[in-house]
């Protein structure tokens, strides 16, 4: 298109993935031989080959908080325009947030197999990305994941969300608690059993399931192996043996539901061993202890663990519908008080600190897969399901629809005649199209993008994309919380109730009489640093301020945000 190839004209691009095989059915600009090197800079220098004048600037960084150091205010505003190319929610509406605030048009796009969309965000004039959401998945139901799964996808979700609490969740909830002297306060204020589960979890990590060697961690995999394919299941068919009958005379273990068996642990099974050498290898993650893949040095290990035999339970009460889960999990007989007290000391610590291991489906030697397989097909195996090979299981357990190069040119068309439209001038939300394809139908459907619904305070009409941009600084002294909320009274004739920046509440009409006074007394940066605790960023040059207002009749008004300058 010749887009960033005058003597003015740059693209940047960026990209912390590198390519794997599956991409090369979908790109245009990768090779095999580029396989495993960086997608941005194999596309830039792809793309530079086509079009030599093509000014092109290639990173490999996640954008989000942790780079606003790198993409800052002179960056966005020397931008014409945005492309979205994302494959999360999370991403794309971190990116909508920025063009909102920069006032960026912004083409948002994505394709799903067949499926693709493209969105057009524009100042002023549409709605942004953020503005309307999807309906949520549909999801398996609770009692299904727990107790009765009849099909592969559901071992496989169940252990998708058992490696999440096995290796990521610990992890996070005790380096919380060993950071932040009010989380164990915070967390008991939350309803139902749901905090009791948290600390429980944080005690269990950090004191009863804390490994100092290997083995340990071996021995832990052992024992969760015992608990997870024979335990449990014994357990269940002890609370509803094969033969057992309904209120109503019929077979329970009938319809979807399957009557399981416990699986006998053995070391010269390959699968039994993938779950143990994976499990064990992530434990050792978790606290930075050196694992090892030799199978017959762990088989030896576990040879050596003693496992208790399992003794059925009287009075155990297992879910049988999705109500009864819900119940169930909202139920502790956990003395808070006694658990506060056996709950360690942080400071007993030191530095230590756990890793929360976030599950990443196409490293295949950081052991993320081989659990994921080993856990799902162990559980297949206890329910009599047909088990799934390591493909397939990374396509449902990585939610993976594959992407066909097909789609990718037509939403590519797509957003470039978009952009033909911005560069030129286009400024009629008429002129502009949302585009939806299916390509497996066919269907092809355009629509005008949604205005940028409107909002009032006292005759004042603003959308989104309005803010109050204020200047901190008057005859050389920054602005005092006080003196911000009195420019609003003076100028704007609203009474300010509420100022927050962020999570950070800055100043509220019910605060106590001596901290409000403090509060107002201080700068408003200087305000920003004392409540969160933490300095603004050298790089921030504007904070971005909520209010909620009340106008001259003491009736509650929306206003749009506030930019807060304090830097040049």
């Amino acid at each position: 298109m010749g887009i960033g190839s005058g003597s003015e004209g740059q693209v940047t691009v960026t990209d912390m993935d590198i390519i794997e095989k599956s991409n090369l059915n979908r790109q245009f600009l990768f090779r095999p031989w580029d396989v495993q090197k960086p997608k941005s800079s194999v596309a830039a220098k792809a793309a530079k080959a086509i079009n030599p004048s093509f000014n092109v600037v290639c990173h490999e960084n996640r954008v989000g908080p942790e780079t606003e150091n790198v993409y800052d205010d002179a960056f966005f505003e020397s931008l014409t325009c945005v492309f979205n190319a994302l494959d999360n929610v999370e991403a794309r509406t971190y990116m909508d947030r920025r063009c909102v605030y920069y006032r960026k048009p912004l083409l948002e796009s994505g394709t799903l197999g067949t499926k693709g969309n493209v969105q057009v965000v524009l100042p002023d004039i549409t709605e942004s990305y953020s503005s309307s959401q999807d309906p949520p998945e549909k999801a398996i139901p609770i009692c299904t994941l727990k107790n009765f799964p009849n099909a592969i996808e559901h071992t496989l979700q169940w252990a998708r969300d058992s490696f999440e609490g096995l290796f990521c969740q610990p992890a996070q909830n005790a380096n919380q608690f060993l950071t932040d002297l009010k989380f164990v306060e915070r967390t008991l204020k939350q309803q139902g059993a749901q905090p009791i589960e948290t600390l429980l979890i944080v005690k269990k990590a950090l004191v009863a399931e804390r490994p100092k060697t290997f083995e340990d961690c071996v021995a832990w995999a052992r024992r969760e192996f015992q608990d997870q394919f024979h335990n449990q299941i014994s357990q269940l068919l002890f609370n509803f043996p094969a033969d057992s009958l309904t209120s109503s005379g019929q077979p329970f273990w009938s319809g979807p539901k399957r009557c399981p068996k416990p699986v006998e642990f053995s070391v010269n099974e390959s699968m039994h061993m993938d779950y143990i050498v994976a499990a064990a290898n992530l434990k050792a993650a978790c606290y930075k202890v050196t694992g090892t893949r030799d199978v017959e040095t762990i088989k030896k290990i576990v040879e050596a663990v003693k496992v208790a035999k399992f003794v059925p339970k009287s009075g155990v009460r297992i879910a049988t519908t999705d109500a009864e889960a819900e119940a169930l999990g909202s139920q502790s007989d956990v003395d808070v008080s006694d658990l506060k007290k056996s709950l360690p000391d942080p400071k007993s610590f030191g530095t230590f600190k756990m890793t929360a291991v976030e599950f990443e489906k196409d490293d295949d030697t950081n052991f993320h897969m081989d659990y994921i397989v080993a856990a799902s097909n162990l559980r297949a195996t206890n329910y009599g399901i047909a088990t799934a090979d390591r493909h397939k299981s990374k396509l449902v357990a990585g939610k993976i629809i594959p992407a066909i190069a097909t789609t990718t040119s037509v939403v590519v068309g797509l957003v470039c005649l978009e952009f033909y439209k911005i560069i030129n001038g286009c400024c009629g939300i008429e002129s502009y199209k949302n585009g939806f394809i299916n390509l497996a139908l066919p269907f092809f459907g355009f629509s005008e993008p949604i205005a940028a619904p409107k909002q009032k305070y006292m005759d004042k009409e603003f959308t989104l994309w309005d803010r109050f941009e204020i200047e901190a600084m008057r005859d050389g002294q920054e602005m005092t919380v006080k003196g911000l909320l009195d420019y609003f009274q003076k100028e704007h004739k609203l009474e300010v109730t509420m100022l927050s920046q962020g999570v950070t509440l800055l100043f509220s009409f019910f605060m106590p009489a001596d901290k409000k006074e403090a509060r107002l007394a201080m700068p408003v940066t200087q305000a920003v640093e004392t409540v969160s605790k933490r300095k603004i960023p050298s790089h921030v040059k504007a904070l971005v301020l909520e209010l909620c207002c009340n106008d001259p009749d003491g009736e509650d008004v929306e206003v749009p945000f506030v930019k807060y300058i304090f830097k040049h």
